[in-house]
């Protein structure tokens, strides 16, 4: 089962994941639940090998939002994306995924390819949401349909933050840049 497409009309915020530059972050959006990464073997064996216990994740961002229950730690989103909005999240920080749910991250992962997980109990982080060009490819690489890439959802992501201008919204004038 792929990423919902409607996440942010049928789940809630429960975290938010703050990138460390003060100013940005994205919203961690639930509850998770039973997906591709739960039915995955290698992921099943890598949490086994670790002595973590493999629990729903939710959904990471909300432009660009990747769902960390569908997540299989495959990577290509991260090798395709051309402005590296993606890192590995414990290439940065080796702790259990549900401890970024209201974390802190410097987005600072240098690895941009496959090879740079820790195991397959990483996920892709889009850590750098703020920086998406809109491409695309990274939805077009994902084995699991687990990433959505919407403009759309500034709305929501203004929302639930308390940055919503609905004046402006109505006024059909471009969306100031996300932070």
């Amino acid at each position: 089962m792929p990423i919902d497409p409607e996440f942010p009309k049928n789940q809630q915020v429960i975290g938010k994941h703050s990138h460390s530059d003060g100013q940005h972050f994205h919203f961690v959006w639930g509850p998770g639940r039973t997906a591709e990464a739960a039915d995955n073997e290698e992921v099943k064996k890598a949490y086994e090998a670790r002595g973590e216990q493999l629990v729903p994740l939710g959904v990471h961002g909300t432009m660009v939002a990747l769902d960390w229950d569908s997540c299989i730690a495959d990577g290509a989103c991260i090798e395709v994306c051309p402005v590296q909005v993606y890192q590995w999240y414990r290439t940065e920080q080796d702790v259990p995924g549900i401890e970024l749910q209201n974390g802190t991250s410097a987005g600072s992962g240098e690895d941009h390819n496959r090879e740079g997980r820790k195991d397959y109990t990483d996920k892709s982080d889009p850590i750098r949401e703020h920086d998406c060009i809109w491409c695309m490819a990274c939805v077009s690489v994902c084995p699991t349909q687990a990433i959505k890439v919407d403009q759309a959802n500034l709305e929501y992501h203004e929302k639930a933050a308390g940055t919503f201008n609905e004046a402006l919204a109505k006024s059909g004038a471009p969306p100031p840049h996300v932070h």
